[in-house]
C-alpha cells in the first residue's frame, strides 16, 4: 500500500498529495467556470457554452426537486460549485499515479525508521490522488455543508427551523439532535467511500500487470459514472436540507 506525504504545520498534518489535488480540483473548476463565460453568444454559443448551460439547467432542476421554485435562483451558483469541485475532485486519480520510491529517511514527509522497517526497507510514496479518497476532505465538505444549513435556517426562517426540532412533541428534540449530526458524517462517509474504495481497486488492478489492463479500462469507465453519481447525490442532499432548514410547513402548504 502506498504511503501520502504528510508534512506537520503548527501541530496539524497535511496530506500534501490531497493539497496539491485540491489546488488543481478549484483551479479547473474556476477555469472551466471562466471560459465558459468568457465569450458568451446566443446566435453561435460554443460547446463549452453549451455544455455548461446543461450542466446549470440540470442543477436548476436538481434544486427545484427539493425546493420551492421561488428560492432556487439564490443556490444555483452553490449547486454549480458543489457538482462540479466534486465530480472533478473524483475523477482526479483516475488518468495517472505519481509514485515515488525512497530508501532513505525523511521525517520531513513522515518517513521514519520505523515505516521503512515496516515496509522492508523502502517505501512508495503517492503524490497523487483524489482528494475525495481522504476522509478529512470530505469531512471538511460535509462540516461547511452542515454550517451552512444551520445558518440559512436561522437567518431565514428562525422561528420555523427552531420550532422543527420540538416536532411533533417536545420529546423528540434528543433525536433531532442527533439527526442534525448524522447530516454532515453521512455526508462524509458516502463520499469518501465510494471513491477511497475506486482508488484501492484501482491500485489493486495496476498489481496485475499488463493482464489487468481490460480490468482497468472497464473500471475507469465505471468510475466515471460513479464520480458523477456521488457529485450528484452530495449536491442534491445539501439542496435537501436546505430545503428543510428554510422552508417552514406553511410554505410547502402554500406551494403545493
Amino acid at each position: 500500500m502506498h504511503l501520502f506525504p504528510v508534512i506537520t504545520i503548527g501541530g496539524l498534518n497535511i496530506d500534501l498529495s490531497s493539497f496539491i489535488a485540491i489546488t488543481v480540483s478549484a483551479i479547473i473548476t474556476f477555469v472551466l467556470a471562466r471560459l465558459a463565460v468568457r465569450n458568451l453568444s446566443v446566435d453561435k454559443p460554443g460547446r463549452l457554452q453549451n455544455f455548461m448551460e446543461w450542466v446549470a439547467e440540470f442543477v436548476h432542476n436538481t434544486i427545484a426537486s427539493a425546493m420551492p421554485l421561488n428560492k432556487v435562483k439564490p443556490f444555483m451558483s452553490l449547486g454549480m460549485t458543489l457538482i462540479m469541485f466534486i465530480f472533478i475532485s473524483n475523477l482526479l486519480g483516475l488518468p495517472f499515479g505519481i509514485v515515488t520510491e525512497t530508501h532513505h529517511v525523511n521525517e520531513t514527509f513522515g518517513i521514519t525508521q520505523e515505516v521503512l522497517d515496516e515496509h522492508e526497507g523502502h517505501a512508495e510514496i503517492a503524490w497523487w490522488k483524489s482528494p475525495t479518497a481522504d476522509i478529512s476532505v470530505t469531512a471538511g465538505l460535509a462540516l461547511i455543508v452542515f454550517f451552512l444549513i444551520n445558518f440559512l435556517g436561522l437567518k431565514m426562517n428562525t422561528k420555523g427551523y427552531l420550532k422543527s426540532y420540538f416536532e411533533p412533541y417536545w420529546f423528540f428534540f434528543p433525536l433531532k439532535l442527533i439527526e442534525e449530526i448524522a447530516k454532515p458524517l453521512t455526508l462524509a462517509l458516502r463520499l469518501y467511500a465510494n471513491i477511497f474504495a475506486g482508488e484501492v481497486l484501482i491500485a489493486t488492478i495496476l498489481m496485475l500487470g499488463v493482464i489487468g489492463t481490460p480490468f482497468m479500462i472497464l473500471w475507469q469507465g465505471f468510475s466515471l459514472f460513479v464520480g458523477a453519481i456521488q457529485a450528484f447525490l452530495f449536491t442534491i442532499l445539501t439542496m435537501v436540507y436546505i430545503s428543510h432548514a428554510i422552508v417552514s410547513h406553511h410554505d410547502e402548504e402554500h406551494e403545493h
